[in-house]
Order: structure tokens, then sequence, then C-alpha cells
């Protein structure tokens, strides 16, 4: 399973979905299924954005854990 850590990332950066929406160049909606964990895909191009917007690297949103 991957766990989604964009909201994690956007506190440490005092950014909000709004600003990284606008920052990333994708609707807040798009934004928002991907915060929440329930976007089943992301292009590796807004990957790319998030972390040059967020200052980080794909480890630091996306995260591995093995199912149950």
């Amino acid at each position: 399973m991957i766990i989604v850590n964009l909201d994690v990332m956007m506190a440490k950066r005092k950014m909000s979905l709004t600003e990284l929406a606008e920052h990333v160049g994708i609707t807040l909606t798009n934004l928002s299924i991907l915060k929440t964990g329930k976007a089943k895909a992301i292009r590796f191009a807004t990957l790319d954005a998030i972390c040059k917007a967020l200052e980080c690297s794909p480890a630091d949103i996306l995260e591995y854990q093995k199912d149950e």
C-alpha cells in the first residue's frame, strides 16, 4: 500500500492546498484527491512539480507500507 504524506510536507513548508495547486498547475480538486490518498495514479511530471514546490523528494511524499 502506498501512503501519501502530502499533508505532512505541506504543513512543514507552511503551504496551503490552494498555494500548492497554483505552484503545480493542477486543479484544487485533483490535488485534494491526491492529498487524501484517493488517487489511483500520479504523473511523474506532477510529482516533479510538487517536489519542486515543496523542496522535497518523492520519498518525503510517498511511503510504502506492507499490507497486513
